[in-house]
């Protein structure tokens, strides 16, 4: 029984072996085989030579590689093509094309993926700076002009404000109390103005935050928090966006038409305003500073940072999908955000510590006529002669507040 067993069991093998077994050759004379040919086996040290399978890809041999091939008339000219055949393997010309800016084929529609096929950009060459790829050059603006020079400028507005306080200290005297007081800003200005500056106020410090928070927020709070704060302060600053472009425009509108030189501002200009004297130079509803903070500070920078700001949250359909106009976007948005900043903190301080009555014109809307003789005569004197009306809403007036501390001439 056990014999009839093995004898099915070789039988079956041999059936299964036989068709392999008549695939390979018998013998084949030893010798070198033709170089260079995909698939070549080299030959054992004792024994046949076995043919290659077939698809099987092999490494390049290293004795066709022309290690000299660079002392080759034209070795720097040569197309990745020619460089193949004499240094396989080497891609130098293909990859100094894309560090070149060159653009390759890419399968995906222009549309979708306009720059799909660029893999770096081309170079170009700023000023102050040496050419390089238009990548490298927007890191090295960011890195070595706006953030270092715009932190400079901040300091440099917060230094000077500090000394000018301890100084001069506020600005104008208290004036008494008066049963009569001038409308200096009706409660719609009232109220686009408080819109903007809580919408300014937020957008500068979440992009503050954003900008330098690695430098001073990093080494207190550690990553994990700073990540998260700078994570979701940009959600903040682009929803805060729209309320900031919307507030602008009623800025500009409301307050253009007060904003506009005259004789009387150049006359300011060139005394500044009285800042180094104790007397104010007589000006309209608004004098020449604060008309050059409404043009240079807010209205023409500020158009220019909504619409980049729009440009880099891709609201503007057609712009925005290359990245030299998102880096173009971001170097102008930058740049004039922190000049706004810088400018802001000069106006704030006027309107709160930097001179007396101030904040109380933007609070209650009103002022005393002592204080609009004092900082702004000429807009007071039209008052006075009934060319300009002392109240332009239907808003009750505050009553007189008991002075808190004695009254200075």
């Amino acid at each position: 029984m056990n014999h009839f067993l093995s004898s099915v069991l070789l039988a079956a093998a041999a059936l299964v072996a036989a068709p392999c077994l008549a695939q390979l050759p018998m013998s084949q004379p030893a010798g070198p085989q033709q170089s260079g040919q995909i698939g070549a086996v080299a030959p054992a040290a004792n024994g046949p030579i076995r043919a290659p399978d077939e698809g099987t890809i092999q490494s390049q041999n290293i004795f066709e590689v022309q290690p000299d091939a660079s002392s080759e008339p034209g070795y720097r000219e040569q197309t990745n093509g020619q460089r193949a055949r004499v240094q396989p393997g080497n891609n130098a010309p293909m990859w100094r094309q894309v560090a070149a800016g060159a653009t390759g084929y890419s399968s995906l529609p222009p549309s979708q993926a306009p720059e799909a096929g660029n893999l770096i950009q081309g170079f170009v060459d700023y000023p102050f700076m040496r050419e390089t790829n238009a990548g490298e050059a927007w890191r090295q603006v960011r890195n070595r002009w706006i953030l270092p020079y715009g932190a400079a400028l901040l300091g440099i507005v917060v230094l000077a404000l500090a000394l000018f306080f301890v100084a001069k200290g506020p600005l104008g005297h208290r004036h008494p109390e008066s049963q009569r007081k001038f409308e200096r800003f009706t409660p719609f200005e009232r109220a686009a103005h408080w819109s903007n500056a809580f919408a300014f106020v937020v957008l500068a410090v979440s992009g503050l935050v954003m900008a330098f928070g690695k430098f001073f927020l990093l080494p207190v709070l550690g990553l994990t928090i700073t990540g998260w704060l700078a994570y979701a302060l940009k959600y903040v600053h682009n929803f805060m966006g729209p309320l900031f472009a919307v507030s602008l425009a009623l800025i500009v509108v409301i307050f253009i038409k007060d904003n506009i030189a005259t004789l009387a501002d150049f006359r300011w200009l060139t005394r500044l305003g009285g800042l180094l004297g104790d007397e104010q130079v007589p000006s309209h509803r608004f004098n020449a500073g604060e008309k050059g903070l409404f043009w240079w500070g807010i209205t023409l920078p500020g158009i220019v940072v909504v619409g980049s700001g729009l440009v880099l949250d891709k609201l503007i359909p057609g712009v925005g999908e290359l990245r030299g106009q998102m880096q173009l976007a971001h170097m102008l948005h930058a740049s004039l955000a922190l000049w706004m900043v810088a400018l802001i903190i000069g106006h704030i301080y006027m309107g709160t510590i930097g001179m007396r009555g101030a904040y109380r014109a933007m609070k209650t809307g009103y002022v005393t006529e002592g204080w609009a003789m004092e900082h702004h005569r000429l807009w007071a004197e039209d008052i006075r002669a009934g060319r300009i009306p002392a109240q332009r809403s239907s808003e009750v007036p505050p009553a007189p507040e008991r002075p808190t501390a004695p009254l200075q001439a």
